[in-house]
């Protein structure tokens, strides 16, 4: 029995999945949010949320409500 693989599957493997991220969403435009980092960056996701609504999002895709809970950056 061969054991052959699709390359492109196997190429998928290798590669780490996107971070599930938080920020607050600070506009919405044709059904895409601007979503604000807690570092300051903005970030464009598609989904359902509102605006001052505190989600998670992961590769350009709004994955739930978030709760607010205080943020504490540390740098490395």
């Amino acid at each position: 029995m061969s054991l052959l693989r699709n390359p492109y599957q196997l190429l998928r493997g290798l590669l780490p999945d996107a971070p599930l991220q938080v920020g607050t969403v600070v506009s919405i435009t044709g059904g895409v949010a601007s979503v604000q980092l807690p570092g300051g960056g903005v970030a464009q996701a598609r989904g359902e949320a509102a605006v001052n609504d505190r989600v998670y999002f992961r590769d350009g895709v709004i994955e739930g409500p978030a709760p607010s809970l205080p943020i504490e950056l540390i740098e490395v």
